[in-house]
Formats: structure tokens, C-alpha cells, sequence
């Protein structure tokens, strides 16, 4: 994972739909470091992630990535290439079983996972020969903990990554953000819910 020195976000706005979302927007996390994004629905939580990850363009304002070095990263494309985004569509084919989706994803991302012990990590070793079609819910959002895990990217979007997970599965997620922020990534978190990891906030009215 190449890291980044921080991402930083300068008078962003939001229109969605005609609406005004939000304005006048700032935020700027440190590599290491987590920033948790919080309010009401239709706050533009979500929102604010597409923004970051280059999906929709803002208003107005400015995103970008420093590196250690020095350089600075603004246009979308370039930032992709260092973003991991965790979703409400899981972006899977269900006619594929865990182990094979992962090993596409991993060769997708040019990286050297071990498919298997990442499946191992996030609790689908029993599963992963099933297609996953018949995965629950929550098998489902592991299975995308998975993927995050393997795309060695250093910018973690995850859009309400605790949704569909019993206590041990948010568990997992505290453990896989700590140690992805521990190893220098950044986390953008939007969320309804405490991830009970020491963080920065940003709560969107």
C-alpha cells in the first residue's frame, strides 16, 4: 500500500438534484487517520464520499491527495487509483463463489493477496465455495470487507460499513479500519453509527 500524507477537502458544495446540499465544506485527515462522517439522512453523506471518490464533481471547492513525497493529486482519475470504496452494492457476481469473486478482484487491483486467508480474516472460510447467491446479507458485506482488503489501496471510502452485521461483524470492521489506519491508510467513514474507533468527526447538518 502506497501511502498518502493526507486528503484534504477545501470549500466543497454539493448540489443534488437542483438542491443545495451543502456548502462551505472543509475537512483534512492525516495519513493514519480516520474521519467519520455523520447526520441525517439526506444530509449528503453519501454525497460527500462520491465527491472525494471523483464519481460526481462539485459545485464548487477542491479534493486532493498529498503524497509523502510531496505531490499533490486532484483530478478524479488520479485519485481513484488510490481509493478503496465500500458501498451499498456489493458489485458481485452471483453466480461466482467467494473464493473465485476475491481472486478477480485481487488480479483486478494488481496486488499479492492471499484470497484465502483474507476470506479466513473476515469469516467466510466455511463459505467460500458457495455462489453467492446464497449468501446472507451480512456474508455479502464481509465479502466486500474482503475486497477492500485485498485492493491495497490506501484511501478507505466506506459508505455505513457497519449495516447488515451482527455484533462480531462490526467488531471486524473496528479491527480491519484500525489496522488499515495503523499501517498509515486514511478512512472517510459515513455513519450512523459509533464504529468505536478513536476518530475526527464531521457531522453534515
Amino acid at each position: 500500500m502506497a501511502a498518502l500524507a493526507s486528503l484534504e477537502i477545501e470549500n466543497l458544495a454539493c448540489v443534488r438534484g437542483g438542491r443545495l446540499v451543502f456548502r462551505g465544506l472543509g475537512a483534512r485527515v492525516e495519513g493514519g487517520g480516520l474521519l467519520t462522517v455523520e447526520g441525517a439522512n439526506g444530509s449528503g453523506k453519501t454525497s460527500l464520499l462520491r465527491l472525494i471518490a471523483g464519481l460526481s464533481m462539485p459545485q464548487q471547492g477542491t479534493v486532493r491527495l498529498r503524497t509523502n513525497g510531496g505531490g499533490e493529486i486532484a483530478e478524479p482519475e488520479d485519485r481513484a487509483r488510490h481509493i478503496g470504496w465500500l458501498g451499498h452494492q456489493d458489485g458481485v457476481k452471483r453466480q461466482l463463489t467467494p473464493l473465485e469473486q476475491l481472486r478477480f478482484f485481487a488480479e483486478f487491483y494488481g496486488g499479492t493477496a492471499d484470497e484465502e486467508a483474507t476470506l479466513s480474516r473476515v469469516g467466510l472460510s466455511t463459505a467460500r465455495d458457495l455462489p453467492i447467491q446464497y449468501l446472507s446479507a451480512g456474508q455479502k458485506k464481509r465479502l466486500a470487507l474482503a475486497r477492500l482488503q485485498v485492493s491495497g489501496r490506501p484511501l478507505w471510502l466506506l459508505d455505513e460499513p457497519l449495516a447488515a452485521l451482527d455484533v462480531e461483524g462490526k467488531s471486524l470492521v473496528a479491527d480491519l479500519i484500525g489496522a488499515h489506519c495503523a499501517a498509515g491508510g486514511i478512512a472517510v467513514a459515513a455513519t450512523h453509527e459509533s464504529l468505536g474507533i478513536a476518530c475526527e468527526r464531521l457531522h453534515l447538518a
